[in-house]
């Protein structure tokens, strides 16, 4: 019996982390735990292409040329995603959106609209030597020194003011991503029963 099923309400989560906090790991031991649907964009995105749908005949042609899909047809994306069956009967945890304040205001404006609220904010904090050590030792082709810093310094131009955006509307868990996956875990799902009443 999953974590969930105590709950009158589906949990509604969203999850941050720099590259290399481990987040990809969290957010399956997340899905385990509480049975909710794992979102993330990049699957939405292909899933959408896959399906010939209207909105993935228009971000097709633009993550074909590497570009970045605005606002507007990510949040449509999102709505759409959210209005499924096993998210609304299961709740989620979203991975990779919102990237913006904007979609991030889209976002609890979706959900309100159907009753819904979102639950927490988790921010997975590794400090940035551990998560680029991280990085390093996964030997990547593109984890050069320089590329890794880029990507460091996009996600604290780009993810930390939406964060922040959150925290103001006092939705955000800050979890110490540092330790064993297992003792990561322990303190997510104690912020996670500690900081969500339904």
């Amino acid at each position: 019996m999953s974590a969930n099923e105590h709950r009158s309400e589906p949990l509604r989560l969203v999850i941050f982390g720099r590259q290399g906090a481990g987040k990809g790991t969290q957010c399956d031991r997340i899905v385990k735990q509480y049975g909710v649907v794992h979102l993330s964009t990049g699957d939405m995105f292909r899933a959408a292409i896959a399906a010939g749908s209207e909105i993935g005949s228009q971000v097709a042609p633009i993550l074909a040329a590497g570009g970045l899909v605005s606002d507007d047809l990510t949040i449509a994306l999102v709505r759409e995603r959210l209005a499924h069956s096993d998210v609304q009967e299961s709740g989620f945890v979203l991975d990779g959106f919102p990237r913006t304040t904007s979609q991030a205001d889209a976002l609890l404006g979706l959900l309100s609209e159907s009753g819904a609220s979102l639950d927490a904010v988790v921010n997975l904090e590794v400090a940035l030597e551990e998560v680029t050590a991280r990085m390093k030792s996964r030997g990547r082709n593109d984890d050069t020194d320089e590329g890794i810093a880029k990507r460091l310094a996009l996600y604290d131009r780009e993810t930390v003011p939406v964060i922040d955006w959150f925290d103001e509307r006092g939705l955000v868990l800050r979890v110490d991503g540092i330790g064993a996956e297992h003792e990561v875990s322990d303190r997510l799902f104690a912020a996670i029963d500690g900081g969500v009443t339904h």
